[in-house]
């Protein structure tokens, strides 16, 4: 028994069809659960910044300095503070994958809205450190100068 041609589907168009509505629906839910939005926030004006350096230390801690003034502002002890050590592991691959090296520091911004951005102004990379909670936005947020005191009565004169 022959079956009408009108009813018979083409089933390669279909299946090019159910892959290209499927790989559409994967790649929304990847970029929506990677937290990639996209509308893009304005970033607020400074508020405060400092430019650091990491260095390795021998025991594995890591010295982190102002790159100013080279003062040491912070050690952190080896093996502690996974997300710094992340964080910064990230930034120097890709410096050294670009064949870029340690001589330009990093940029740690403090925004007027709260926010926190790591920026390596060699490759223009950044991280917006508040997207990984306030656990890991605080071991930078102490890196960043202290706000600065000014006494009201000289204002007022």
């Amino acid at each position: 028994m022959n079956t009408p041609a009108s009813s018979t589907v083409p089933t390669l168009p279909l299946s090019a069809l159910a892959t290209l509505v499927l790989v559409s629906l994967v790649s929304v839910a990847v970029l929506r659960l990677s937290g990639v939005s996209p509308v893009q926030q304005a970033d607020a004006a400074t508020q405060a910044a400092r430019q650091l350096r990491f260095e390795d230390r021998a025991d594995g801690g890591i010295a982190v300095r102002d790159a100013a003034t080279g003062a040491l502002l912070d050690t952190v002890a080896p093996g502690t503070n996974g997300f710094l050590r992340s964080a910064m592991r990230g930034l120097v691959r890709e410096r050294k994958r670009q064949g870029l090296g340690p001589e330009q520091p990093f940029e740690l911004l403090g925004r007027a809205d709260g926010r926190l951005t790591l920026v390596d102004p060699g490759t223009g990379r950044r991280i917006d450190l508040e997207s990984f909670g306030p656990s890991n936005a605080a071991a930078f947020a102490r890196l960043l100068p202290p706000p600065p005191t000014g006494d009201r009565h000289d204002a007022d004169r």
